[in-house]
């Protein structure tokens, strides 16, 4: 089944006049509608749980305006990177510092989650996205060429893969953004969550990592045993989550890392991965003037991120897992995200 045959609607119109598109996929019970702008998963639904799953806006113009990386795909490199700057084969590159003037995030102000994707395939359960990061752009060497493929299947399964390939040494590390709620409530804080990691990366007050890594336990980080969110407090006050947990030091074969379940909708969540890392950020900056699916308000915690990825500012660390990026080479990033409702 070729793309001609499905349906592609238009969503909406970027700032710059691009028409943005929307596609519908479905199978092993989940529905999800992509769109084009930023790889963004649109809407994600569950069959026998009436709540949207993720994060998201009912109509295009609020992306632009509000999403908070909403489900969508940014790079080329995902995370921080401290000063925006690297050294790669003896020449030293500076990024967009797009957050607060002193980090780079998530590829800089223009970065692929806020560019418009092209639809290269796509059949009834499955989508491919492609775009081309231009040379330069961000301040990042070389042409890096990206490819998503989003596909459900099985039973409630959602398969992410990232392709990346580039004609110069690059940095190169995509992760998917998406907010998770599995209940449909104002905040997802009634979720318990099992994170199979050792060992985490403590922030400076740029949420940079300081290159420590120490163990969990004995730590409020410790989630290697099925936990409730909200109930970790450090020094008296509740513990913000967005760090990096570690699972490995480099790429690995696929592995189950993660369990999420809510209390209120018996919907879980499995997640399995290739990367060596999870970004888990609990959503606690979230405050979105207009509202979210169904009209839903998009508060302080109303989701939380799993960012299956490389470590940040690996770049600048010695012993963080590697981030580089060379001709002839693919970067192959894989992601499952299984949902089951009891």
């Amino acid at each position: 089944m070729t793309e001609n045959t499905l349906e592609r609607e238009v969503f909406g119109k970027t700032a710059q006049g691009e028409t943005v598109y929307r596609v519908k996929i479905s199978g092993g019970g989940l529905t999800a509608h992509i769109i084009t702008w930023g790889a963004v998963i649109q809407d994600l639904r569950l069959d026998g749980h009436d709540a949207p799953l993720l994060l998201g806006f009912d109509n295009f113009d609020d992306y632009p305006a509000h999403s908070a990386y909403f489900s969508a795909t940014p790079g080329r490199c995902a995370n921080r990177i401290a000063e925006g700057r690297f050294t790669l084969d003896g020449h030293t590159y500076q990024l967009d510092l797009n957050e607060n003037g002193v980090t780079h995030l998530h590829g800089g102000h223009d970065n692929t989650a806020k560019r418009n994707w092209t639809v290269v395939e796509h059949a009834a359960d499955r989508v491919v996205l492609k775009i081309v990061d231009a040379d330069g752009r961000g301040g990042y060497p070389g042409n890096c060429t990206i490819q998503a493929t989003y596909w459900v299947h099985g039973n409630g399964e959602f398969s992410i893969t990232y392709e990346s390939t580039t004609d110069k040494p690059t940095l190169a590390n995509l992760c998917q953004h998406a907010y998770f709620n599995l209940d449909g409530r104002d905040d997802a804080l009634d979720h318990d969550i099992m994170i199979a990691a050792d060992h985490y990366l403590p922030t400076d007050e740029r949420q940079i990592p300081t290159g420590d890594i120490p163990s969990v336990a004995g730590t409020p980080f410790d989630f290697r045993e099925m936990s409730p969110m909200k109930q970790r407090f450090q020094d008296g006050e509740q513990v913000l989550y967005d760090h990096n947990f570690c699972f490995s030091e480099e790429r690995t074969a696929k592995r189950s890392v993660i369990l999420a379940r809510s209390n209120n909708s018996g919907v879980s969540l499995e997640v399995r991965t290739t990367e060596p890392g999870v970004q888990f950020y609990a959503g606690f900056k979230l405050n979105v003037p207009v509202p979210g699916h169904g009209g839903r308000r998009i508060g302080p915690f109303a989701g939380f991120c799993l960012e299956t990825q490389i470590w940040p500012d690996a770049i600048n660390r010695e012993g963080f897992p590697n981030a580089v990026l060379r001709p002839g080479e693919v970067l192959r990033q894989e992601t499952d995200y299984i949902f089951s409702k009891n």
